[in-house]
């Protein structure tokens, strides 16, 4: 029995698998687990199918290996469906099996890792299968911003089977053998008369790129174990703990001169944020989030004094910095997980404004940006924020400023904070004197020089108190950790509610 049960499908089977370039269910758990660590559960489980000769073919397991086990030393529970048993297709005891670990996880607050590949609901059970899913979902939504809940698709996932990996907090994609969609290639061509092929439709690189549905894509199945080893570092074990403490030799007063030149003097010149990332952070060491999609923004974990943080940054590199629909909502929900993982947030703010056009205002700029929005006032977390250069308009606003209950706000000399930028600014406040003027463009070019004088500094916010402190570049991280430290036992909490209506 014991034999059998490990052999999956079978021989013939994994070895189509081995071919497809895919590892089977039990070699997947062997590589993300401490060795020697995974304990499965319900390993003889079988279906209970009648219908059409199913009862002539049962396999130990029935498709799905469950269990837990650890990952760096801590407890993790997960399930990894086995494509050589009816192709990982769900049945109603398959996702008894997976219902089971979710409970047990939701028992002990433990996180739970999926490693998906399935060709879908076990059509010959027909509405068991659909149960079986809903009752999966039902427990993601029940779990989420419990306990951290992490996706890996390693092989096919359709139809109602992406739900799932969706209402989890991070999904990782293998490049070449994984895909995800609703409807695949043969039903759009009928209904739409699209031809697309699957990687196309719902590929790895579609997904962390185009759809931002996928946190982050893979080359191989090694990798995919090893970022979710070094995801689940950064993170609690559910919502009543704080993130794990790393120790660090990176010294927390350390200076670094080069920060004081990464700024351009001009600026409508670009830069890249990473560039000031990770020398604040422990060691340059700064996990990004969904790197490949929304790149106006840059989300992801780093560790400052050996503690886990959220960095969000606007990037200038790319697209000036502009919020638009696709960095607003990236943004909110990372911004969002962190609050519900106790995991502090530390913003990096240069931005122009809301990316302006007649796709974006169609699209919903107005209630995307206000997800953004919603999420920095809704966290209780610790915030920081670090100004250093463009925060204009509502952008402003909107990035951890002051007003949005941010702790602690600090600016570059450089830092210009105002309603717009200098030459929008000057064309409405100096409307009248600059038709009165013959020679315009100097006119113009005066009026623009004394508004950035005014404003492209931020020692009027400071002045307001908007602004706790005005800083040299090069001590970001000594003044960064000194506020953490700080913010280390920071209580806050939201009026009492049901909960929200976020501007889904």
């Amino acid at each position: 029995m014991e034999a059998a049960a490990l052999k999956g499908g079978g021989d013939e089977r994994i070895a189509r698998q081995h071919q497809a370039g895919k590892l089977t269910a039990r070699e997947r758990l062997e590589l993300l687990f401490d060795p020697g660590s995974f304990i499965e559960v319900d390993k003889f489980v079988t279906h209970r199918s009648i219908d059409f000769g199913m009862e002539k073919h049962k396999f130990l397991g029935d498709g799905v290996v469950t269990g837990y086990g650890t990952i760096n030393g801590r407890q993790v529970f997960c399930f990894a469906q086995d494509f050589t048993v009816f192709g990982g297709s769900l049945s109603g005891a398959y996702a008894t099996k997976i219902c089971k670990v979710m409970d047990l996880a939701m028992r002990v607050g433990a996180p739970v890792i999926g490693l998906n590949d399935s060709g879908g609901a076990r059509i010959q059970e027909g509405v068991e299968s659909l149960a079986g899913y809903a009752e999966i979902f039902t427990r993601n939504v029940l779990s989420s911003g419990v306990i951290p809940q992490i996706s890996a698709i390693m092989g096919p996932c359709a139809g109602g089977a992406v739900y799932s990996p969706a209402m989890t907090d991070f999904i990782l994609m293998v490049e070449n053998t994984s895909y995800m969609f609703i409807t695949g290639p043969d039903v759009i061509k009928t209904v739409t008369h699209e031809e697309v092929s699957k990687e196309e439709l719902g590929g790895a690189h579609t997904h962390a790129a185009r759809s931002g549905v996928a946190s982050l894509a893979v080359p191989d199945e090694r990798a995919c174990a090893d970022a979710i080893r070094e995801l689940l570092s950064y993170l609690p074990q559910n919502n009543t703990e704080d993130p794990p403490v790393t120790p660090t030799q990176d010294p927390v007063h350390r200076e670094d001169a080069a920060l004081d030149t990464v700024v351009p003097p001009d600026s409508s010149k670009p830069y890249d944020i990473k560039l000031i990332i990770t020398k604040v952070v422990d060691d340059g060491r700064f996990f990004e989030i969904q790197p490949e999609h929304a790149m106006n923004i840059v989300v992801g974990f780093a560790r400052v004094e050996g503690r886990p943080v959220g960095i969000v940054a606007n990037q200038p590199a790319h697209l000036a910095g502009c919020l638009d629909i696709k960095a607003s909502v990236k943004a909110a929900r990372f911004v969002r997980f962190c609050d519900c993982f106790n995991i502090p947030l530390v913003t990096f703010v240069d931005v122009p404004g809301f990316l302006p056009g007649t796709d974006q205002e169609y699209g919903g700029i107005i209630k995307h940006g206000a997800k953004l929005l919603y999420a920095y006032v809704e966290a209780t977390v610790p915030k920081v924020t670090v100004i250093t250069r463009k925060a204009y308009g509502g952008a402003y606003d909107v990035m951890a400023s002051k007003h949005v209950r941010a702790d602690m706000n600090f600016a570059y000399p450089t830092a210009e904070i105002a309603v717009m930028g200098p030459d929008g600014a000057v064309n409405i406040v100096y409307r009248n004197e600059l038709d009165k003027e013959t020679d315009k463009v100097a006119a113009k070019a005066a009026y623009v020089a004394e508004y950035r004088e005014k404003f492209a500094n931020p020692y009027a916010a400071a002045a307001l108190g908007y602004i706790d402190e005005v800083i040299r570049p090069r001590e970001t991280r000594i003044k960064v950790a000194a506020a953490l430290r700080m913010l280390r036992n920071k209580r806050q909490s939201n009026p009492p509610k049901k909960h929200g209506n976020l501007p889904l």
